[in-house]
């Protein structure tokens, strides 16, 4: 708590006090933070095959959909297949051990995957992975 200098007694504290304001930003900002990840992660409605042995990528730096109705997208950006071919190797160049995380939805047939799977491979990414829903324990 603040108090007046000894020399000024009774006078009105007039001063301030920023840091509930500063502790509140924080934790808004904390939050906002948390929530955008959930909010672009979902922008594209993809429903992801289930798999047991799953685990979270902590750093990607392509991400591509495969939507249920075969069309791209390229880190949020719809695209085509020759727009893959143009952007790809210069991602590539800068960073040659990107890793491709592909999101395919379990209704798209397996050939459209493995076609921009194999047209990654052929651009230089080496590193892949496949997302995937974590089937619920003891589940089919």
């Amino acid at each position: 708590m603040a108090s007046a200098p000894p020399d000024r007694d009774g006078d009105i504290i007039t001063d301030i006090n920023v840091t509930p304001m500063v502790d509140i930003m924080l934790v808004l900002l904390i939050i906002f933070m948390v929530t955008a990840t959930y909010i672009t992660r979902n922008a594209i409605e993809v429903r992801l095959p289930e798999a047991a042995t799953g685990q979270d990528v902590t750093a990607t730096t392509l991400a591509l959909v495969v939507s249920q109705d075969g069309s791209l997208f390229l880190n949020g950006e719809a695209v085509t297949l020759d727009q893959v071919r143009d952007r790809v190797p210069a991602i590539v160049r800068e960073i040659p051990e990107v890793q491709a995380v592909v999101d395919g939805d379990r209704t798209v047939p397996y050939g459209r995957v493995m076609e921009v799977i194999d047209t990654l491979r052929s651009l230089g990414v080496k590193n892949f992975a496949a997302s995937v829903e974590r089937k619920a324990e003891g589940g089919d």
